[in-house]
């Protein structure tokens, strides 16, 4: 069975074709630049793919990738395939993925405020394939639901009880596919159920506690905008800030939550300099500003790795993916420096070998005194969303 796994962006369609279950990729690649003058890139039996687009939106975006499909004779039909797999950031109430029809889409609309950017893109990539794939079985998977089950204790806020009740106001977590996934290789690693602290860094960040191999905690809150330092995002700050900034300034709601969101984080003290390569040129410059934000950014990033540790008790390992945790050589080795206290104790030789590689590989990067192993694990959540999507189908196409 053919499952297309899809994860839509504000500007991007990011997508793997599986064979399930035997999980072989069949064609990998990005659609970028979506409202402008795009690019399509692909990986079809290891060979690299490129070519200019003018793509306006997510529909034509999965029209060039259904057509590359044919072209490039990775499929004779459309009705190949059988089942497409969505990412969505934020599931509400539901964890479970489910097959969903056109009809289920008003109750995804209706969440897009607490994650407009990523919820917007999310819906217009399932109503993309919905009209050029009519055929095929779709398939949410939320990005909160491996979170559900965050004890009450760690989810609900100190607020009026009341607003839990009435308004669902609660922390949900995110870069929950990705956790599962790394959970599930730590698992096969250690041969049990794991205790994890998983830091997923990238464009987006969070931390996230794992006891007996389920979510225990995560940095990010009621929405994606809590808890880390982020590219654009400012993550936790001070709530008074917002009325007191509203009076002085004049500022609307709407104008402070994109501030907080799109002009924050590392892009708030470095303007243009959000992508992580971009910062770590800047710092070998001797920008200041760039190496107070890199030090704020890693600040936090400990504090909460270091507040789970005690949640923990016990941990068996501290994971680094996502696309910083995975590729920034700098940004590992001032981490670990900085987790020292914990008794962590990197091995320069092995951090630096793993950057080198041209295919990044599982492994560890700290030596053998060291009282947590660190690990690098690239994750992949696209073949989660697959996993999920067949698990929904099977049997019933």
């Amino acid at each position: 069975m053919k499952v297309l796994s899809i994860n839509a962006g504000s500007s991007s369609l990011k997508f793997k074709l599986y064979e399930m279950p035997e999980e072989k990729v069949l064609i990998e690649g990005y659609v970028q630049k979506i409202g402008s003058d795009g690019l399509i890139e692909m990986t079809i039996n290891g060979e690299n793919i490129s070519y200019e687009i003018d793509v306006k939106n997510h529909e034509e975006a999965a029209s060039f990738l259904i057509d590359a499909l044919v072209r490039y004779n990775v499929i004779d039909a459309l009705d190949e395939i059988s089942v497409i797999g969505h990412r969505i950031v934020h599931g509400g109430g539901k964890y479970l993925p489910q097959i969903i029809y056109r009809n289920d889409l008003t109750r995804l609309e209706k969440l897009t405020y607490l994650s407009p950017v990523h919820m917007k893109a999310n819906i217009a990539g399932i109503k993309a394939f919905m009209k050029i794939l009519p055929d095929a079985k779709e398939v949410v998977v939320y990005d909160t639901a491996f979170h559900h089950t965050i004890p009450r204790e760690n989810y609900l806020y100190p607020v009026p009880l009341e607003w839990y009740e009435k308004y669902g106001i609660r922390k949900f977590g995110f870069h929950g596919i990705s956790c599962n996934y790394i959970t599930m290789e730590m698992e096969k690693h250690f041969g049990k159920k794991v205790n994890l602290i998983i830091c997923h860094i990238g464009a987006g960040a969070s931390v996230t506690a794992v006891k007996k191999s389920r979510s225990y905690n995560n940095s990010m809150g009621f929405t994606p905008n809590a808890g880390l330092m982020m590219a654009t995002r400012s993550g936790d700050i001070d709530y008074t800030i917002l009325p007191f900034l509203s009076q002085v300034t004049g500022m609307s709601l709407d104008e402070l939550n994109d501030a907080l969101n799109n002009k924050s984080g590392l892009e708030g003290f470095v303007p243009g300099l959000s992508d992580n390569r971009d910062l770590m040129k800047a710092i070998k410059n001797g920008n200041e500003l760039a190496i107070l934000a890199n030090k704020m950014y890693i600040n936090r990033i400990v504090s909460y790795i270091a507040s789970y540790y005690m949640q923990l008790k016990t941990v068996d390992a501290i994971i680094l993916c996502g696309g910083v945790g995975e590729n920034a050589l700098r940004f590992r080795t001032d981490l670990l420096e900085a987790l020292k206290p914990l008794g962590i104790s990197i091995d320069e030789q092995k951090n630096e070998k793993i950057h080198k590689l041209k295919d990044l590989q599982f492994g560890v990067i700290t030596n053998r005194f060291s009282k947590i192993p660190c690990y690098v694990v690239p994750t992949d959540e696209e073949v989660m969303i697959a996993r999920e999507a067949y698990k929904q189908v099977e049997g019933v196409v």
